[in-house]
């Protein structure tokens, strides 16, 4: 699929620049988007780095295991052919735990894991699996609580009620979510996207080669049995992890309720919902909270905390070296279309469609970009923002389109880059009909709101 797509995109920007008089922006955003690639992927190293190590003394102390067995009926519904134990259970939870608070740096690193983690169990080396186009799909169109990045440039550009959105985004973002799961449970079924044959080799579907580094059940540590049923940690260690969660549920109910410690709330604080409060107080906590607890909790269970975290955090650049060619091809060709200029000849092209629809014309950029590039939809929602005003229902529209909806080509190049994956199957249908959804939910939804 990634094959069409891209080769469309190349050979349409060279044919409308030449067309347009533009060639010379059509070699530029070709520059522009390797240039940009690089950049990314380099910026990705550190956090990457950070996460991988988190996510490694999660898995030696077992809490990732803990964390996937407690949702285990839902995540089996969504990815029967991973086991319920595999670390990519927890790994995928985390990702859409993060996702919903919108913390993007974490969400990313930890998406990508999943990712590695998938492909121990893929025995189709560089064809993606069923259970990586679900999780692909989830996260092109991932719940989110809070847009935040939508709510400070409603904010900054004067609005009245910047957080009128968080409703819509969400209702929006649902059925985005809803439309990509059942696409891709539906499309893997097709003919054409349906896996065929039986892989040679030693791997087997749903298990992992025993090879495999990542596997299920964390190796016991030299100092204790960690991984003995029976073990249980000394009682000051439990104490440490109560002391923990008392000090971070104490900043929790002082960011949410201000007025029960007698300290005065911010403006922004006080014109905000206790919802909204709380949502916010948990996308500052979470990141905190988290590089705190999993240390402090491997440390209970015995687990060389330092030694553990660089062991992970050595993956981070191996990982981001592999991504770093997918991601150049990619986001080349979208730079080279946006350069000719097809964008905008999209957007003239189905404007006589949309306007008998009701769908606003000036949100047809926006739509038609959000798939191809995250920092070109800033500019545009930022430009909507300020030409229509940021109480006008159209620049709420874009707004929620913009906190519903996801980069889902950038998303597919660096997920599916990671592990080498070529043959993308039907992740990309599903994240955009999931986009689709949103898009056409955001419109509806804000003109029956507001």
């Amino acid at each position: 699929m990634l094959n069409y797509i891209w080769l469309a995109l190349v050979v349409l920007a060279v044919a409308i620049g030449g067309w347009n008089d533009r060639l010379n922006e059509v070699t530029a955003g070709a520059f522009d988007g390797a240039k940009t690639a690089v950049t990314i992927a380099l910026g990705l190293i550190g956090v990457m780095a950070l996460w991988l190590g988190v996510m490694r003394l999660a898995e030696r102390a077992g809490l990732v295991q803990r964390i996937a067995s407690g949702l285990r009926p839902v995540m089996r519904r969504l990815f029967p052919d991973v086991p319920p134990e595999h670390p990519a259970m927890g790994s995928m939870l985390m990702n859409m735990a993060a996702n919903m608070l919108g913390l993007g740096n974490a969400a990313t690193p930890l998406g990508l894991r999943a990712m590695r983690d998938l492909e121990t169990l893929n025995p189709r080396p560089g064809v993606a699996s069923n259970a990586m186009c679900t999780f692909l799909a989830i996260n092109t169109a991932s719940v989110q609580l809070i847009p935040a990045t939508a709510i400070a440039l409603l904010a900054a550009a004067g609005s009245t009620r910047p957080t009128a959105i968080v409703g819509t985004a969400l209702l929006a973002t649902l059925c985005a979510a809803t439309v990509a799961i059942t696409s891709a449970k539906l499309l893997e079924k097709l003919p054409f996207f349906r896996l065929r044959g039986t892989p040679e080799g030693p791997v087997v579907a749903g298990v992992a080669d025993p090879g495999e580094t990542n596997d299920p059940k964390p190796p016991p540590t030299e100092a204790t049995g960690v991984n003995d049923p029976g073990y249980s940690p000394p009682r000051w260690r439990s104490a440490l992890l109560v002391v923990l969660f008392l000090f971070f549920l104490a900043l929790f109910v002082r960011m949410v309720f201000p007025n029960v410690f007698n300290l005065p709330a911010t403006p922004d604080a006080a014109a905000q919902n206790v919802f909204v409060r709380s949502v916010n107080a948990l996308s500052i906590l979470a990141i905190p909270f988290l590089l705190s607890f999993f240390p402090v909790y491997a440390a209970t269970r015995g687990i060389k905390v330092y030694e553990e975290f660089v062991e992970g955090a050595k993956e981070g650049f191996g990982v981001i070296l592999k991504i770093i060619p997918f991601l150049v091809t990619m986001l080349v060709g979208i730079g080279m279309f946006k350069g000719a200029g097809g964008i905008d000849l999209l957007a003239r092209l189905l404007a006589p469609v949309l306007t008998p629809l009701q769908f606003p014309t000036d949100l047809l950029p926006l739509a038609l970009m959000r798939p191809l590039s995250g920092s070109a939809t800033l500019a545009i929602l930022t430009d909507i923002i300020h030409r229509l005003g940021p109480d006008n229902i159209v620049s709420r529209m874009a707004a929620t389109i913009y906190g519903s909806t996801e980069t889902t080509f950038y998303v597919a190049a660096v997920y599916f880059g990671s592990v080498g994956v070529k043959q993308t199957r039907h992740a990309i249908p599903a994240g955009l009909l999931g986009d689709l959804a949103g898009v056409v939910a955001s419109v509806i939804i804000c003109r029956a709101v507001f």
